[in-house]
């Protein structure tokens, strides 16, 4: 997708997410604030405290708010490349995080003393898949000494997040990548320290089972993935 397709659809992405997400009976702030509590939870078993985060990819700032409840004394930065997308988190979220520009081909914006955690949720979908190395060995020259990325995508194993990327109108011009492909990409910008935890297992209806899904993070059929990276 590029920067006049996300501009496109900035302005009714919540809407128009919420209606492709009612199979799973969640709605989009349910997604956004999970990937950012188990990140969270994740940080603290490294005895990592962020003092400088990056939302790469913020789109309209979904995260936004839930990164400043789970880090409330840090400097948040929401990236992107669609200008639009960024107008419409600004006017969502004011004071969650300062929204800026990506630069020149999507290159992340820069920290002056790194960002001790870089965060992205299901963006890498969106962009070439060839792209995908140069940008994360931007993003590796980002962090902070000791710093961690961690990238949500959605799993291709998984058959509920084939269909709901299939009948989302912004994914139209998606391609999923599975997380071992996506963990050796990261492994080829140099982080040499990659790990991968499955989530998403169960739907609304099914809850109650959720306290289950961290015994449950080897397993490859989970929703959605994320990689913790470290260089």
């Amino acid at each position: 997708m590029d920067i006049a397709e996300f501009d496109k659809f900035a302005e009714e992405y919540w809407a128009t997410h919420k209606t492709n997400l009612a199979v799973t009976g969640e709605n989009p702030d349910y997604f956004a604030r999970y990937k950012v509590v188990e990140t969270a939870r994740r940080l603290r078993t490294l005895g990592l405290a962020p003092r400088r985060v990056l939302d790469f990819g913020c789109g309209i700032g979904n995260s936004a708010p839930h990164l400043r409840a789970a880090f409330p004394q840090a400097q948040i930065t929401g990236a992107d490349v669609s200008e639009k997308s960024l107008s419409v988190a600004r006017q969502r979220f004011p004071g969650a995080a300062d929204f800026v520009a990506c630069g020149p081909g999507g290159s992340p914006p820069a920290a002056a003393e790194g960002y001790d955690l870089i965060f992205s949720a299901c963006v890498f979908h969106h962009i070439p898949p060839a792209e995908h190395v140069g940008l994360f060995l931007g993003l590796r020259e980002r962090l902070a000494p000791g710093g961690a990325m961690v990238i949500f995508e959605h799993n291709p194993l998984n058959p509920v997040s084939r269909y709901i990327v299939a009948t989302c109108p912004f994914d139209e011009n998606a391609v999923l990548v599975g997380a071992g492909e996506l963990a050796r990409r990261q492994r080829a910008a140099g982080f040499d320290r990659v790990q991968v935890r499955y989530t998403g297992f169960f739907p609304g209806p099914l809850k109650a089972l959720r306290a289950l899904e961290p015994l449950m993070a080897p397993l490859p059929f989970g929703a959605q993935y994320y990689t913790l990276a470290r260089a």
